[in-house]
């Protein structure tokens, strides 16, 4: 027969083992993981608790935030390889054998640049905004505004490419010394004036043609502001025949350009070049586009617009390709 100190005994049992499961469960600490991050899931014992699962699989972590509170470390976006968009973007131009070109662009909103190709090309009729900002350089250093003759040179140099009117500022400028000497101040490293007054035939990249125009258009320039505006307002104003190139990617909202083409005598081939801002969606742009090789000037602007176009549109390609690939964020309840 079982004493009642037995039975007493045996009622006890229970209550001792709920107590030390619940401790256990107390100081248990369940570490998970998500695409997103690593979480930290703490148990709590209180009355009638259920066991704590979670079906995340990353590399457990023995410590987790003050307070037990879940947390979730972020993880930093993708890297977006702007030059590799824009070559892809290119690569989809068509374009004709022998024929060579290359293009810089920067969205000015969201400071995204990238370039393709790294080749040397004559300038043609695109150094005349060079010619024109050494002019503004030189004028602003001596404290003085351009005279009457400067202006209305500059006026027909730039909005109706007219050659008689460079030769002239080019004189005034001291010629490839003279350009140079701006374009060291500007930040154009690859650019190399004309011999004599072959001012067209000035080497310069795609790449330091964008660097000009953020000397033209941007804020952070060694032109002052009101040189920025003459300029500014000069290439806004292009004669209608001469309204081609990179104005084709703009979508009719606002642009400003000039273009440069030259039948080469050596070969008979066209270069064909333009550079600018332009307006997409909302956004402005600038661009440089510059080409050699091309058959006939017909061909060659028609080059010159595709590539523009497909320049404005590679960061756009970039944004909606982050963000398919980024990984979906989630924390369990």
């Amino acid at each position: 027969m079982e004493s009642p100190r037995a039975r007493r005994s045996r009622r006890a049992r229970p209550s001792r083992t709920r107590t030390l499961l619940h401790t256990a469960l107390a100081v248990v600490a369940f570490v998970g993981g998500t695409a997103a991050g690593t979480v930290y899931v703490k148990a709590r014992a209180h009355s009638g608790a259920s066991p704590v699962s979670s079906s995340a699989t990353a590399s457990a972590s023995t410590s987790g935030p003050a307070g037990g509170e879940d947390a979730v470390e972020p993880v930093a976006e993708p890297a977006v390889d702007h030059d590799a968009l824009l070559a892809a973007a290119v690569k989809s131009v068509p374009v004709e054998d022998g024929a060579e070109v290359s293009v810089a662009v920067l969205d000015l909103d969201s400071g995204q640049s990238a370039s393709y190709g790294d080749g040397s090309f004559d300038t043609a009729s695109i150094v005349k905004v060079d010619i024109l900002a050494a002019l503004l350089l030189q004028a602003q250093d001596a404290g003085r505004h351009l005279t009457a003759d400067e202006k209305s040179y500059a006026t027909t140099m730039i909005e109706n490419s007219d050659n008689t009117a460079a030769s002239e500022l080019w004189r005034t400028i001291g010629r490839a010394e003279g350009l140079d000497a701006a374009n060291e101040r500007l930040g154009l490293t690859d650019t190399e004036g004309g011999d004599g007054m072959l001012w067209g035939l000035t080497q310069t990249t795609a790449a330091d043609q964008l660097r000009l125009l953020q000397q033209v258009f941007g804020d952070d320039s060694k032109l002052s502001e009101a040189s920025r505006t003459y300029l500014q307002g000069l290439m806004g104003r292009i004669e209608a025949d001469q309204q081609w190139g990179v104005s084709a990617a703009a979508d009719g909202s606002a642009w400003a350009l000039k273009n440069g083409w030259l039948p080469r005598s050596t070969t008979g081939l066209w270069d064909i070049n333009s550079i600018g801002r332009v307006t997409v969606g909302g956004s402005d742009h600038l661009v440089a586009v510059l080409s050699k090789g091309n058959s006939t000037q017909a061909k060659g602007i028609a080059l010159v617009e595709s590539v523009a176009r497909a320049a404005v549109s590679a960061p756009s390609r970039g944004a909606s390709s982050s963000a398919s690939a980024a990984p979906s964020a989630s924390v369990p309840e």
